[in-house]
């Protein structure tokens, strides 16, 4: 029943793609993805970034700030809070200049005058304010696709082959349970890579924990915890972005005393907790581990001079 206004908005999408961004001076990757989150991609461009960085380069990472109340472009800085600029840009922000603002080419003019040598966008393949030198698409091998129906019959955001299109390459991140990679062009350069937690999960091993998480998929974070061994005896999903109350955080604290359990949660959960509360909790974080990482390199190395040198 919903088909119709599925084709209504994948149009939609594709004239607002088709319309010309503004060229920085500098190289423009993108990492995106054609559905409604939980993908990977801030994990993705904090992967990048760090990597590019070691190389001398001087990234500056551009995302809209979702579920923030800041309005236009702004650097985000230490003294910003998750209210203010959104948890993944205070994540970002922790490991390069981070901007936030809808309008990607106003933030990527901010960056380029700050000293920017590389743009890196977290989201906005379907952005058209900025031109992208170079875009990633990135699957979660779980969920991959969905259904395959555009919104609102199904998670994407316009149809696979039209954002296959506008990307250079593409990232799997864990593995393909859905066949994703069938649907994507075959001359589109695929890469693989596997979600691994912080090494101090181990210290959970036999450990009662309560954990929580307000992510797109919390349970990207549940199941790594019992593989690693912990013995949760609660877990608490919440809404993507939840902005817990102090009422809600008390209650976790208590059932975790009650379950005698260490109550442990995200990084980009941890961002959104008053200080005190953060203190009580244990963090375990997330990052990737390359199928070939050699070939991710050489991928990163030709994706960061593109476009140099432009006027």
């Amino acid at each position: 029943m919903l088909a119709p206004l599925s084709v209504v908005g994948a149009l939609i999408t594709a004239r607002r793609v088709a319309r010309p961004g503004w060229r920085a001076p500098v190289p423009v990757i993108c990492c995106g993805n054609v559905t409604v989150g939980g993908a990977g991609k801030t994990t993705l461009v904090l992967d990048i970034a760090t990597r590019l960085r070691a190389r001398g380069a001087a990234v500056h990472i551009l995302l809209r700030g979702y579920g923030g109340s800041s309005r236009g472009t702004r650097l985000v800085t230490t003294a910003d809070s998750a209210a203010e600029v959104g948890d993944e840009a205070l994540l970002l922000a922790a490991v390069a200049p981070t901007w936030i603002g809808a309008d990607r080419a106003a933030s990527g003019r901010a960056a380029v005058a700050a000293g920017a040598t590389v743009l890196l966008m977290d989201d906005g393949l379907q952005n058209p304010t900025l031109h992208k030198d170079f875009s990633i698409l990135v699957i979660d091998g779980a969920s991959g696709f969905g259904n395959g129906r555009v919104l609102p019959a199904g998670p994407l955001r316009e149809p696979v082959a039209a954002g296959a299109a506008r990307c250079q390459a593409a990232v799997l991140i864990g593995a393909d349970r859905t066949d994703a990679a069938a649907l994507l062009p075959p001359d589109l350069p695929m890469l693989r890579a596997d979600l691994v937690q912080d090494a101090d999960i181990a210290a959970l091993r036999g450990r009662r924990v309560l954990a929580f998480a307000g992510i797109a998929r919390p349970d990207k974070f549940f199941a790594p915890l019992r593989a690693a061994g912990a013995d949760v005896v609660e877990q608490h999903p919440f809404p993507d972005h939840h902005s817990f109350t102090r009422g809600e955080l008390e209650t976790l604290l208590a059932r975790a005393r009650d379950c005698d359990a260490m109550p442990v949660t995200t990084p980009k959960d941890a961002v959104r907790l008053p200080p005190d509360i953060r203190a009580l909790v244990r963090v375990i974080g997330v990052g990737l581990r390359w199928q070939d990482e050699d070939r991710w390199e050489t991928t990163l190395q030709a994706a960061s001079q593109l476009g140099s040198g432009r006027g």
